[in-house]
């Protein structure tokens, strides 16, 4: 639970407390030391023991967890109390018993002023730069480097220097494995026995890529000299081929052979 200290100087020296200042107990303490100019390193054990209980007794028991770390600081208050006023045995360390109270106040001191630094300078690179401003990099200062290579080493240089090799340089030119004449004289072949036949008939039985796309460019050759046109009912369908003397009246007519099939885009 968060403390706001409301006035200083309270009634038989305690300090009246309210809530949402105080960040946990060690803020709390610490402000207790802090308003009264008290040497860290020599607390009055027993008056700030007295006045951290008398700022904490408003504290509600509904907020358990918070209140418990309040409750803890109390107890290890009263129990360096207790060392302090208890008499000890001679051969027994002389270890301060404020000693490790000491070293976490100082600790979070420490801590709590470098993070109001930091949020100090968030704020002032808040008001000067937008959310996720990056510096530019500085570019590398230019500096002119004087040339300390002297002729001979040049010299030396260059006699390293190989002349390229002589190769061979002919050229062989290979020919085109298939003719789009010997294509054009299969189709016209094809189609004197028939009035019309399908493209995946005449590339059958070649294995070589070329043969499909020569025999394909050949019909586009013909279709161009309108000796025969094209037809594909759809994209990726069978594409076959007529004798252009045999061309159907209408786009849209069936093909006149037995094997007809649905009219479609014609080249």
């Amino acid at each position: 639970m968060d403390l706001t200290l409301a006035a200083a100087g309270g009634r038989d020296g305690f300090f009246l407390v309210e809530i949402e200042r105080f960040q946990g107990p060690m803020d709390l303490l610490l402000h207790l030391i802090r308003t009264q100019d008290i040497d860290v390193f020599d607390i009055p054990i027993s008056k700030i023991t007295d006045q951290f209980l008398g700022a904490i007794k408003g504290l509600a028991a509904t907020d358990l967890d918070a209140a418990g770390e309040f409750l803890e600081m109390a107890a290890t208050l009263i129990r360096i109390k207790a060392q302090m006023l208890l008499p000890r045995a001679s051969d027994e360390d002389d270890e301060d018993p404020r000693a490790e109270l000491v070293r976490r106040l100082l600790e979070y001191e420490q801590i709590r002023e470098i993070s109001q630094r930091m949020s100090a300078a968030e704020a002032v690179r808040g008001r000067k730069f937008s959310k996720g401003y990056v510096p530019p990099r500085p570019k590398r200062p230019i500096h002119e480097t004087p040339l300390e290579t002297t002729w001979d080493e040049v010299f030396a240089a260059a006699l390293r220097v190989e002349m390229p090799v002589e190769q061979d340089r002919e050229h062989w030119v290979t020919t085109r494995p298939v003719a789009m004449e010997d294509k054009i004289v299969l189709i016209l072949d094809r189609l004197k026995r028939s009035t019309r036949v399908e493209f995946s008939t005449l590339i059958r039985g070649f294995r070589d890529r070329m043969h499909g796309v020569m025999t394909f460019l050949a019909g586009l050759e013909l279709t161009r000299r309108r000796m025969l046109f094209l037809r594909q009912t759809e994209p990726f369908a069978e594409l076959w081929i007529y004798r252009r003397e045999d061309e159907p009246d209408g786009g849209d007519a069936e093909p006149v052979d037995s094997e007809a099939v649905e009219p479609g885009v014609q080249a």
